[in-house]
Formats: structure tokens, sequence, C-alpha cells
């Protein structure tokens, strides 16, 4: 696991899920280094989460739930957040297995 030290924003989007969320899984990548970013930002992040509470909920709903619970990190550092966000039914049927995120494509304009 990685040093809340070296990674703040990681660790505290990481303790925000689990503590809000209770996922039965979890994945944070900090994809930042992806980005035109210096190295050892905290800019981009995907989280892939699976949880009971996400049960009779769209798939809008669970990532506006995701963005709440994570709006001060938004609004403070984090740059760009993609968000997996499935029942444990649905990661099943997924194989467990999430897509790789497309390489970043320069920014506005390129």
């Amino acid at each position: 696991m990685t040093s809340s030290i070296n990674n703040p924003m990681e660790t505290l989007i990481q303790d925000k899920l689990t503590r809000l969320l209770a996922p039965n899984h979890l994945e944070i990548f900090n994809e930042s280094y992806m980005h035109n970013v210096p190295k050892g930002s905290e800019t981009h992040f995907k989280v892939v989460v699976v949880s009971d509470k996400f049960e009779s909920t769209s798939l809008l709903q669970r990532h506006r739930l995701v963005n709440e619970i994570l709006k001060d990190e938004l609004k403070n550092g984090v740059h760009a957040l993609s968000i997996v966000a499935k029942t444990p039914s649905q990661w099943e049927d997924s194989s467990k297995v999430t897509e790789k995120s497309p390489a970043c494509k320069g920014g506005f304009g390129r």
C-alpha cells in the first residue's frame, strides 16, 4: 500500500470511499503520470469501486455519489476523476477487469 506521506491525495480518496461506501472492491489509480504535470503529481485519478450501496441506483446516481464524496478533493487539487462504479454482481459479470485509460491528447486544442 502507498504511504500517506508520499501520496496524501490518493490516501484521502481511499479513506473517504472506504468509509462512506464500504466497498467490496476498491482500486485507485494515480494516472497523473499520463499527463503533462510535474513528476509526483496527484491530479488525475481513476477509481474502481464496487459496493452494495450501488444496488438499485443508476450509473449516473453512482457517479454523482462518488463525486459528492470527493467534492473537496475535486475543488482542491484533483483535476480529473474517472469513475468505474459497479454492483458486486456487475463486477463478477465483468470478469473483474477494467479498461485501460486512453492516452492524454495534450489538453486544449491539441
